[in-house]
């Protein structure tokens, strides 16, 4: 047997301390507390970057990385284990004419209090993303189906019953139209046929009059072709193995 090379030095590349510690001051956060030549702070500088990664800079929430990334890992959990997830799709209802009437500080300022509204209204197990200028997602695990209706009313509502102050002593209220869909268990799925229908049913909410939710049925379990030759798929790599 011929020896094994040994394995290339690793690559290091080197941290743009300056800017590291610019990025964390845009985004409102304080530089890692203690000695910076230790290697306790500078592990702590790093792991904020990582965190800063992965959030939304306006809300703070996950943002599209992110969810990309944790639906995957519950779309697989879902196959393997079979315990039911919900994902919910929200938008921001007549958001345009936030901006419109009273400019883009208002909107944000209303972006960022839906925000805190639905992580109110959730568990913290519970994924909350915003994945576009109005849109946001939530992933659910261990959602059975005779909650998700529960569940979904109590986000709309407590968007609704919300004042939004937008300064100078005004308010807004504002309110969002809500779509899910449960992953089918035990079943391969992919988070884009999810999201798909998802997406479906959020647009059932708005072109019913909005500030409504709709969910997916789930008295008959409803399984896409693009699922069925997934799961054809893995009974034969099964049966091969």
């Amino acid at each position: 047997m011929a020896p094994v090379p040994p394995l290339p030095p690793p690559v290091t590349v080197p941290l743009q301390l300056e800017s590291a510690l610019q990025l964390l001051g845009h985004s409102g956060q304080a530089p890692p507390p203690g000695d910076p030549s230790s290697p306790e702070w500078m592990q702590a500088l790093i792991d904020a970057l990582v965190d800063l990664s992965s959030r939304d800079a306006l809300t703070g929430l996950a943002n599209r990385r992110a969810f990309e990334l944790a639906l995957a890992r519950e779309i697989d959990r879902v196959a393997r284990s079979g315990e039911p997830a919900l994902l919910l799709a929200l938008d921001i209802d007549h958001f345009k004419s936030v901006n419109d009437n009273w400019g883009h500080n208002a909107g944000d300022q209303v972006i960022k209090a839906v925000a805190h509204a639905l992580i109110d209204s959730v568990r913290p197990m519970d994924l909350v993303a915003r994945v576009g200028g109005e849109e946001f997602a939530i992933i659910l695990p261990n959602c059975a189906s005779a909650f998700g209706e529960t569940v979904a009313e109590r986000v709309r509502r407590r968007v609704e019953r919300m004042p939004v102050q937008i300064g100078l002593g005004q308010e807004l209220s504002v309110t969002v139209s809500v779509g899910g869909a449960f992953a089918p268990q035990w079943v391969r799925s992919t988070p884009a046929l999810w999201v798909e229908r998802a997406d479906q049913q959020l647009y059932r909410s708005k072109s019913q009059g909005r500030n409504l939710v709709q969910l997916e049925p789930t008295a008959v379990s409803v399984v896409s072709s693009e699922e069925r030759r997934l799961l054809f798929e893995t009974f034969q790599i099964q049966d091969h193995e």
